[in-house]
């Protein structure tokens, strides 16, 4: 098992809910609670469930050349994103291929703060900074839960004095919460209007507690990675390493979007560019005929032959389907192709369109 460097200060609360911790990005995170996933499931799309994620990275950028530096560092433009605002995108080798994801913030002020996942952006984001008039710090105080469904709204709102209504997607501000200072951020990763809650170690904990108390009668419940992974699954949400490796271009994996054209020359420009239309794989989704999740790593097969690969997967009981993002042959990315998995568990599947649970993106964007 690997050791745990990072430490939440939630995790006697995870402890007490039925969890025995296991590593992500080196910090214990609840894999598991004592609760069914699938009620943890069903919260975060009836009322909403209560995440802690501050097993992501948290990493302020200041100084007069951190504008320069953050936008080095991530595909999009950094340059059109206003104070208040924030942006995703994948972070680039420099053959154009993808060594993690993150969100950058501007705060205002000339700081910016990069969420990050367990791959390379921090490294990447020192990189681009050595030499330049700008600080990176690295800021493992700063905790992060994420409170996501279709009452996250009006529960939130009624304890700060933001006009949380108001705030637009990816967008954030300062603010209270029960008191304490906040950082609310407009921002998720569970197909459903949610908002990430950024606070300190000594503020975070009171401010779970306050949630899961009064959210009690809402039917708010703290809610797993377990579920984490089955609503990310149902809206076409990916993971790194698992749907995007270092293998992958941003075009095989449905990230052409977040490539700026700019003139800048961000971190993998050229070399990404290069890659467009010689894409080797696409994720797509896929239901299996099975009745539970895939392990994970199967093969899959078209006419016999090995096309692609299970990614992601997860059952979900809402959608009563076998689900799972996988990489496939681009030819064969149609929904409607039909396919056979071969591995720990062996089935026929059909590719399918995703996102697979709201393909509008209402939930989110509305």
């Amino acid at each position: 098992m690997t050791k745990s460097t990072r430490t939440s200060v939630l995790a006697d609360r995870h402890r007490a809910l039925g969890s025995e911790l296991g590593d992500w990005n080196g910090m214990g995170v609840a894999w598991h609670y004592g609760s069914d996933p699938c009620d943890e499931h069903d919260a975060v799309r009836t009322a909403a469930g209560l995440f802690d994620v501050s097993g992501l990275k948290k990493v302020h950028v200041r100084g007069p050349a951190a504008a320069a530096v953050v936008d080095h560092v991530i595909t999009r433009n950094m340059k059109n994103v206003a104070p208040g605002n924030s942006a995703y995108g994948p972070n680039l080798t420099e053959q154009g291929t993808i060594c993690d994801d993150s969100i950058i913030f501007n705060l205002g002020d000339g700081e910016w703060l990069l969420v990050h996942g367990s791959g390379q952006c921090l490294q990447r984001l020192q990189e681009s900074a050595a030499g330049k008039n700008a600080d990176v710090e690295f800021d493992d105080d700063l905790h992060d839960i994420s409170l996501q469904g279709p009452k996250a709204l009006a529960f939130l709102d009624a304890h700060t004095p933001l006009d949380l209504a108001a705030l637009k997607y990816f967008q954030q501000a300062n603010t209270e919460l029960f008191g304490h200072p906040v950082l609310i951020s407009r921002t998720g990763y569970s197909g459903e209007r949610g908002y990430e809650i950024f606070a300190r170690a000594a503020h975070v904990g009171d401010i779970w507690d306050h949630i899961l108390g009064l959210g009690r009668d809402e039917g708010i419940l703290a809610c797993s990675f377990t579920c984490l992974d089955k609503v990310r699954v149902e809206a076409g949400l990916l993971f790194y390493p698992y749907d995007m490796t270092e293998v992958n271009s941003p075009w095989e994996v449905g990230l052409g979007w977040a490539l700026s054209r700019k003139g800048d020359n961000y971190r993998g420009r050229d070399a990404a560019m290069a890659l467009k239309g010689k894409e080797k794989i696409k994720v797509a989704g896929i239901s299996a005929d099975h009745g539970e999740a895939l392990s994970g790593g199967e093969k899959l097969l078209h006419d016999g032959k090995e096309v692609g690969l299970v990614n992601s997967p997860a059952y979900s009981h809402r959608m009563k389907k076998s689900l799972a993002l996988v990489h496939l042959a681009p030819e064969l990315a149609v929904p409607g192709t039909r396919l056979t998995v071969e591995g720990d568990i062996s089935c026929n599947a059909t590719v399918e369109a995703t996102p697979f649970y709201d393909p509008k993106k209402t939930r989110t964007h509305g």
